[in-house]
C-alpha cells in the first residue's frame, strides 16, 4: 500500500501529460484554422471555471473561511502566470511552429524552476556533494538543448509526402526563432506558476477551489487583453465541432483537472518533481504529430530535445541524492561551496 501511494503522483503527472498532448494537438489544428489565441485561452479558462466551481462547492465547503487577503492576490497572480501569459505566449510559439516541437520547451520548465528556486533560496546547491555537481551539470546541459532548439532547425528527419505544403512553408527558420523565443517567455510564465503554486497550496491546500479561482482570475484576463488587442467582436464566435470541441476538451481536462492535479503533485513532491515530467509530453505529441497532422520532425529538434532530456534527468537525480549524500557529508569549507539556504 505505501508503495502504491508513493507511485501515485508520478503515475497522475504521466496521466497529465498524455491529455495534455491532446490539448496541444487540437490547439494547432483549431489554430491552423485561424482561431485567435486569447479567445482560445479565454473560453478555455471559462470552461474550466465552470466545470470546476460546482465540484469545489460540494467537496471543500468550509474551506473558503480560511481564504485570506493575500490568497486571493496569489491566486491572481497564479492564473496570470499560469492561465493567461503561459496559454497566450505557448499559443503563439505553437502557431510559428508545431505540436511536438513546443511541447520540447515543456522540458525546460524544470530548469527554469530549479533556478527560480534558487533566485529565492527555496532550493540549495552545496558543490561539494555529487548531488550538487549533477544539478549544476544537469542544468548547463539543458541550457544548452535549449540554445539548440532555438537557434538550430537542422534537417528533416521523415520523408513523409504526406505533410501539408502550406505547414510547411510556414515553418521556416525565422518563424521558427520567433516561435522558439514566445516558446521559451511561456516556460518561464510556466515556472513562475510552479512557485506561486506551491506558495498556494502551503495557505490554502484546496486544489479544487484553487483551481476555479485561478481559472476565473485567467479567463477575465485573457478576455481583458484580448479587447485591448483586438476589439474585432466576430472572433469570439466559434466556428464547427472541431473548435466547439477543443474549447470544451481543453477546459475541463486540460486546465480543470489537469491543474487540479498537477496543484496537488506540487503539494505531494514538491514544483520541481511535479515539472520534471514534461518529456512525456513531448513523447505523446510526437506520436500524434506525425500520424495525425503528418507533421516533419527535423534533426535540430531532436539534438536539443535529448540534450534537454539528458540535463532534465541529471537535475532530477541530483535532487533525489541531494537529502542522503548531503545528510552523511563533512560540513565543507566556506569557500569551497555554494549553499543557497532553505526558506520553508
Amino acid at each position: 500500500m505505501n508503495c502504491l501511494s508513493s507511485w501515485k503522483p508520478g503515475g497522475a503527472m504521466i496521466g497529465v501529460n498524455f491529455c495534455l498532448a491532446v490539448v496541444n494537438l487540437l490547439f494547432k489544428m483549431v489554430l491552423n484554422r485561424g482561431m485567435n489565441q486569447l479567445v482560445l485561452a479565454t473560453y478555455r479558462q471559462a470552461i474550466s471555471a465552470i466545470f470546476l466551481a460546482p465540484i469545489a462547492c460540494c467537496m471543500e465547503r468550509r474551506s473558503y473561511k480560511k481564504l485570506s487577503a493575500f490568497t486571493v492576490c496569489a491566486l491572481f497572480f497564479s492564473g496570470l502566470m499560469g492561465g493567461t501569459l503561459t496559454l497566450y505566449l505557448f499559443l503563439i510559439g505553437l502557431n510559428y511552429t508545431s505540436t511536438s516541437f513546443s511541447c520540447a520547451f515543456v522540458n525546460i520548465v524544470p530548469i527554469n524552476t530549479f533556478l527560480m528556486t534558487l533566485l529565492f533560496r527555496q532550493e540549495r546547491i552545496n558543490m561539494k556533494c555529487k548531488s550538487g555537481k549533477a544539478k549544476m551539470l544537469g542544468t548547463l546541459i539543458c541550457l544548452i538543448g535549449t540554445i539548440v532548439l532555438i537557434l538550430y532547425k537542422g534537417k528533416p528527419l521523415i520523408n513523409n509526402n504526406a505533410s501539408s505544403q502550406g505547414v510547411e512553408a510556414n515553418h521556416n527558420t525565422k518563424s521558427w526563432v520567433i516561435g522558439s523565443l514566445f516558446l521559451f517567455a511561456g516556460s518561464l510564465a510556466w515556472s513562475s506558476w510552479f512557485l506561486i503554486q506551491g506558495r498556494v497550496g502551503l495557505d490554502y491546500p484546496y486544489q479544487y477551489s484553487s483551481t476555479t479561482i485561478m481559472s476565473f482570475f485567467g479567463a477575465i484576463q485573457s478576455a481583458a487583453l484580448c479587447v485591448i488587442i483586438d476589439k474585432n467582436p466576430s472572433i469570439w464566435k466559434l466556428k464547427g465541432s472541431l473548435e466547439i470541441g477543443t474549447i470544451i476538451y481543453s477546459g475541463i481536462v486540460g486546465s480543470s483537472i489537469c491543474y487540479a492535479v498537477m496543484s496537488w503533485c506540487v503539494k505531494q513532491k514538491g514544483p520541481v518533481f511535479t515539472s520534471t515530467f514534461g518529456p512525456f509530453i513531448q513523447i505523446f505529441a510526437t506520436v500524434l504529430d506525425v500520424s495525425i497532422l503528418h507533421e516533419q520532425i527535423y534533426l535540430g529538434s531532436i539534438l536539443g530535445s535529448i540534450l534537454v532530456i539528458v540535463g532534465l534527468y541529471g537535475l532530477l537525480w541530483g535532487k533525489s541524492k541531494e537529502a542522503e549524500v548531503c545528510k552523511t557529508a563533512p560540513t565543507p569549507d566556506k569557500d569551497a561551496q555554494i549553499v543557497l539556504p532553505v526558506t520553508r
